[in-house]
């Protein structure tokens, strides 16, 4: 299986190209969606050709999400304390944007490698802003406490108006989705993928990985959420995220793979679908050969004595045969 890169590749390719051009005054006007609604514009004017804006726009959050400034709370931190003087947070963002990011490319580090590795951070931006309640409740998880001022029970927004859930504990977090899909051929292959994946759990390989469920029917977790909210047609997906998966660098794998676990399923219900019918166009192509085959050969026509045949003359010949 295949799982999502946590930078995005366009933002990071724009940057390398604009720190190997730098000098060249080039005006850079982009925009691109990624992810589940996740917008971007990346700005440089020709007078201030060391200054990058970055603005980033959010999925739309549902009822049940809280925003603190039209952000997750916890981003502002998360994004000081990620990037530090090269980043500016711009108060209020670029009409239309959630965040907008003043970048100073002429404060990177000028070891490449530093600098390469702070450009991928710096196109990680989504993961930093959307994961930023997650990293927060699953820091406070890996030294065993509850985060303070934190519900016991968390609505996180990952897609347009959806949210999945999190009931934090000292010793556990779990981590309810519900999966909801518009086409129906999605639904019954997101259904069929995610019981396929809470029996891969049991394989010996796999017995650090945390506990995951499917159900039809929400979890005992989500008592009390309201009926619109767990309007999922392909089930719900549960996982129990204790202290050794966020532990040291597990962190930050952790706390990816949770925020774009729909888009991850999403992903692979796609593939499995082109590749069915890929084999059913192939399928089809060697029945259709398979029947050309077994047709008879057209027996020849056989010429009888009142078979008469026709030869069209031309003018010249009409005139030749009438004149004799």
């Amino acid at each position: 299986m295949i799982l999502l890169q946590s930078h995005s590749r366009f933002l990071l390719q724009t940057l390398l190209n604009r720190i190997q051009n730098l000098e060249k005054c080039i005006e850079l006007d982009h925009h691109w969606v990624e992810f589940d609604d996740v917008r971007y514009h990346v700005q440089v004017s020709m007078k201030n050709p060391h200054i990058l804006l970055l603005s980033l726009s959010l999925p739309t959050p549902p009822l049940e999400t809280v925003f603190v400034g039209g952000l997750p709370f916890g981003a502002i931190e998360a994004i000081k304390a990620s990037y530090g003087v090269i980043v500016q947070i711009l108060d209020p963002p670029r009409d239309g944007f959630n965040l907008t990011l003043k970048l100073n490319l002429s404060k990177l580090p000028q070891d490449e490698d530093q600098r390469h590795t702070l450009l991928v951070k710096i196109a990680s931006v989504r993961e930093v802003v959307l994961g930023a309640p997650l990293r927060v409740i699953l820091k406070h998880l890996a030294s065993r406490t509850v985060a303070p001022d934190i519900d016991q029970f968390v609505a996180l927004v990952h897609r347009p108006n959806e949210s999945f859930f999190l009931v934090p504990q000292a010793e556990k977090v779990t981590v309810v989705f519900p999966m909801r899909f518009k086409d129906s051929i999605d639904t019954v292959l997101a259904t069929s993928f995610l019981q396929e994946f809470m029996e891969s759990r049991r394989t010996a390989g796999l017995s650090n990985a945390p506990p995951c469920l499917w159900s039809k029917t929400p979890p005992l977790e989500l008592k009390g959420v309201t009926d619109d909210e767990l309007s999922a047609n392909a089930g719900f997906v549960t996982f129990v995220i204790l202290p050794r998966h966020v532990e040291g660098r597990k962190l930050d794998r952790t706390v990816w793979n949770l925020s774009t676990f729909h888009a991850y399923v999403n992903y692979h219900v796609k593939c499995s679908e082109g590749f069915m019918h890929s084999r059913m166009r192939r399928r089809v192509e060697s029945l259709i050969q398979a029947l050309n085959c077994a047709k008879p050969d057209q027996e020849k026509t056989k010429k009888t004595p009142q078979t008469r045949s026709f030869k069209r003359l031309n003018l010249k010949d009409s005139r030749t045969n009438s004149s004799s």
